[in-house]
């Protein structure tokens, strides 16, 4: 039986019959009662077995009775035949012994007996190794943990049964040493989402366990927001933090009166920092990976920065905007899903249609939607438009390669290559455009990528590559590559090199479309769906996310409206026909 198995109850009750019926045996008795009177007098024993030419009597007579592999499993070998495997004979005279077991039996008696006397093993060489890896951050002794729980009871005793509210909880994450937004997670972890408040001595033992235990920040975040029994944080985990920004921040105070709109705020930076942080497209953050990025970082400048749209890596709500309405006008009747005839309208068809079956596909994509019903959600189309915008970050490399690589082997052949140049091609054609011949368009490529096997080419080729954006767009994005081709390749080349704090292409592209969309709503032009400024369903929903920190001068001039009442024309999604 497999070592750790236990046994079942029926089976365990014939095995203790089997072990009585085996116990009552007088064979078995007699060899037990050698075996005893052997322990009681190991110098009797040791004199017997001393002799190298005889055997001693006691053992002699009670080797007969063992099982052989009783003395096998000391090294000595067993010539016995088959017949005298089971231990149930009469035991045998002294004389008997060395003729059934031979020279065998000497070197089993002379094992069991001359024992070898243990020697100090040297210490391990691993005791001298320094510890290494520290998955909850390496430990500092600088850290007083009773001087920083005292500073948190003083804390507390401003408060009114030194219990603290969600109001609170500000001072008490300065006490911490903790950035002022980490307030929503201690508060939630105390325990104070359940009760409304958090007392003094919940909220130490909880901080005093953490100070214990985790010994970086990266830790200490990720144990406050996770679940019960994880080292990770899931996406869910991260929405009471987002919600205390929302409803606390400066730069987002305007989002006060449209509370329907913070579920779709939240939803977007969470797929920011998934997009950004959670480099193993596992779905779960990692401490390892937290360290990595800068998100705790920009956690930190929420306090400093009273302008929410300069932090642009997660929570520029100018971002939010430009995604947001972007999928408004893809959805034409806004469930918050969109199919593939819908996202092949983004950008005026400027993506093939092969690369939009093979988003559909599920190559990059998570959940039941787009397999079963063929749609992707709003969540999914924030990984889009971001990789589909700025082509030039791991994670967007590896969206477009997760697509192209269409039997899922780690790199692209010729054969994929030429699968989704051929669309391409053909647009060209339709567009009174030659095509540059494959097998010309491919030596170009080749020379743009320098893949190190021949043949294919890998997704470290393209992240060694700094014009990854040029090589995929040659392949899907008609409208991008046209517009590569109208520049030279050195200046490709120079735009990429450049040094200094520039702009991201998705920072450009957001800017850019940011003051297009404010344009058209201030000078009252219709929208590309065909609605009315008055009428617009993007115009009603979200003319109150209007940030006022990022008014433009323009903002000032009279609305083309008038004095027309816009609530006579107010309606609601649900009354918004497909188009």
């Amino acid at each position: 039986m497999p070592p750790g198995k236990v046994l079942q109850p029926v089976l365990k009750m014939k095995v203790d019959e089997l072990f009585l019926c085996w116990l009552s045996e007088s064979s078995t008795q007699t060899m037990l009662q050698d075996c005893l009177q052997r322990i009681k007098t190991p110098g009797r024993t040791e004199m017997g077995a001393g002799d190298a030419g005889h055997p001693g009597p006691l053992l002699a007579a009670a080797a007969p009775a063992c099982k052989p592999g009783v003395f096998d499993s000391l090294g000595a070998p067993s010539p016995a035949p088959a017949s005298a495997a089971l231990p149930l004979g009469a035991a045998t005279s002294p004389r008997s012994g060395p003729h059934v077991r031979g020279p065998p039996r000497r070197s089993a008696g002379t094992r069991v007996v001359q024992t070898k006397k243990e020697e100090p093993l040297p210490p391990a060489s691993s005791e001298s190794i320094p510890a290494f890896y520290f998955p909850r951050g390496r430990p500092r002794d600088t850290v007083n943990i009773d001087a920083v729980i005292a500073k948190i009871e003083r804390t507390f005793a401003q408060f009114p049964h030194e219990r603290a509210t969600v109001e609170d909880m500000g001072c008490v994450a300065k006490a911490c040493g903790c950035p002022l937004y980490w307030k929503g997670p201690l508060f939630c972890s105390a325990g104070g989402e359940r009760t409304g408040s958090v007392s003094v001595h919940k909220f130490v033992a909880m901080w005093r366990k953490i100070l214990q235990n985790c010994h970086d920040d990266a830790a200490k975040f990720v144990h406050l927001l996770m679940n019960p029994g994880c080292n990770y944080l899931v996406q869910e985990d991260f929405v009471p933090f987002l919600q205390d920004v929302v409803n606390t921040h400066p730069g987002l105070a305007f989002l006060k009166e449209a509370s329907e709109f913070h579920s779709r705020y939240i939803t977007t930076v969470i797929q920011r920092i998934f997009y950004t942080v959670n480099r193993s497209w596992s779905g779960r953050i990692t401490c390892a990976e937290l360290r990595r990025s800068t998100f705790l970082q920009n956690v930190a400048l929420l306090e400093e920065e009273a302008d929410i749209n300069q932090l642009t890596e997660y929570f520029s709500y100018e971002h939010f905007y430009v995604i947001y309405c972007k999928f408004w006008e893809l959805d034409t009747d806004h469930d918050l899903l969109i199919d593939s005839q819908d996202l092949a309208r983004h950008n005026d068809h400027a993506l093939s249609t092969k690369m939009i079956e093979r988003i559909f596909s599920g190559a990059v994509t998570r959940g039941r939607k787009v397999q079963k019903e063929g749609k992707i959600s709003y969540a999914d189309f924030v990984w889009f438009l971001i990789s589909e915008e700025d082509k030039k970050t791991p994670t967007s490399i590896e969206y477009w390669f997760r697509c192209m690589d269409l039997d899922g082997d780690g790199a692209l052949s010729m054969f994929e290559l030429e699968y989704f140049y051929e669309e391409q091609c053909r647009r060209l054609d339709s567009m009174a455009i030659e095509a540059l011949p494959f097998e010309d368009c491919l030596c170009q490529m080749l020379d743009l990528v320098k893949p190190q096997s021949e043949g294919k080419i890998t997704l470290h080729d393209l992240k060694n590559c700094k014009l990854a954006n040029v090589f995929f767009d040659t392949f899907f994005n008609i409208e991008k590559y046209l517009d590569h081709e109208q520049k030279e390749q050195v200046s490709l080349l120079r735009e990429s090199e450049s040094e200094g704090p520039e702009l991201s292409d998705w920072e450009k592209y957001a800017a850019e479309e940011y003051d297009i969309l404010v344009a058209e709503e201030a000078a009252g032009e219709p929208w590309e769906d065909g609605y009315e400024a008055e009428l617009s369903p993007v115009d009603q929903k979200l003319s109150v996310l209007r940030s006022p920190l990022a008014q433009r001068p323009f903002f000032e001039a009279p609305s083309a409206l008038g004095t027309v009442d816009l609530y006579e024309y107010a309606c609601d999604d649900a009354d918004l026909q497909p188009s």
